[in-house]
């Protein structure tokens, strides 16, 4: 936000006192439409990832505003040899790309160098998050058991089996997991309602409002989960998924790279191989969970808030691809 009111101030200069004076209310009308031109999650997002990439450039010597083509080149590569997901370091490069417009540079990401890079890191990291495993209703379950069976940091263990729980039973995005507020929640006799206000699909936050029964097993009930992991946390309010400290302290919200790290490690403590999990299964799980119970497509789509059946689809064939192999009719 800050970024783009220094652009209207930087634009302003270019026009005469006289006009300005004639202009000020529509201008500050248009000052005020401008900065919500992005969701508010998505600013942030936007700010996390470019200090990343300031911080980045600092190491390396190199300027960040505006950088040079070699610099975004090697900064996406050097994401993607990190380890980070396909989603990450597209939102990094928007952010990039964002910062220069506003800035009034040219896009560095338009040089051909930079194109094939990036071209190079989605196919390469794509495929590798394709190998990613759905976490599905048994393995789900398989992680929280084992998470309860840890005798370790109490007070995490709830917020993580919460985590768990409530990221599946929502087909939640790891970002929108992270995001959720206390006021995002409502508790109800039939179970909660889960307002997601920002999504990728969702730009103009119009939001969208998820009704989470009570599970047929408490151990596995992500409303119980949640309402624990709240009493226990004392949060009444702000950000629900937040850190904890040595001796019981509530830190800051946690960050989207950490659903990554929970499921990875719930899924080692359940025996699981963690390499073939990800920050995604949890969303995936749910959605190949669903169609293998014959859960229909829309309600599928309208639980995951995807806007495409593309992907709805994928789900599904994987769920359902063995009953509705041609294979028995057509038989060696």
């Amino acid at each position: 936000m800050t970024e783009t009111i220094e652009t209207y101030q930087t634009l302003t200069t270019t026009t005469t006192t006289d006009a300005l004076d004639r202009l000020a209310p529509e201008l500050e009308s248009a000052r005020r439409y401008a900065v919500r031109a992005l969701a508010p999650r998505t600013v942030e997002t936007y700010a996390e990832q470019w200090k990343y990439f300031v911080g980045w450039c600092a190491g390396h010597g190199v300027e960040p505003l505006p950088a040079a083509p070699t610099t975004l080149a090697a900064y996406l590569a050097g994401q993607a040899d990190a380890g980070k997901s396909a989603s990450t370091i597209s939102v990094s490069a928007s952010a990039i790309r964002r910062a220069h417009s506003v800035a009034g540079h040219a896009d560095p990401s338009t040089h051909p160098m930079v194109r094939e890079t990036a071209a190079g890191v989605r196919r390469v990291v794509l495929r590798a998050q394709k190998q990613s495993a759905p976490a599905e209703v048994a393995d789900v379950r398989a992680m929280v058991a084992a998470l309860d069976a840890s005798p370790s940091n109490g007070l995490g263990r709830v917020r993580d089996r919460a985590l768990l729980l409530v990221g599946f039973a929502c087909a939640l995005r790891r970002g929108e997991l992270v995001a959720l507020d206390v006021a995002d929640v409502e508790f109800v006799p039939a179970g909660m309602a889960v307002t997601v206000r920002q999504s990728k699909t969702d730009q103009e936050g119009v939001g969208c409002v998820l009704s989470i029964r009570y599970g047929n097993h408490p151990e596995s009930c992500p409303v119980r989960a949640l309402r624990a992991w709240l009493d226990a946390a004392g949060i009444v309010d702000g950000a629900i998924f937040r850190s904890t400290k040595t001796h019981g302290q509530i830190g800051d919200r946690v960050t989207s790279d950490y659903v990554a790290r929970i499921v990875k490690k719930a899924a080692t403590k359940a025996g699981l191989d963690a390499s073939k999990f990800s920050g995604h299964s949890l969303r995936a799980g749910w959605a190949t969970s669903a169609a293998k119970a014959g859960v229909n497509d829309r309600a599928i789509m309208d639980r995951g808030r995807w806007t495409s059946r593309t992907t709805v689809d994928k789900y599904v064939r994987r769920a359902t691809g063995f009953q509705t192999s041609p294979d028995g009719l057509v038989d060696l």
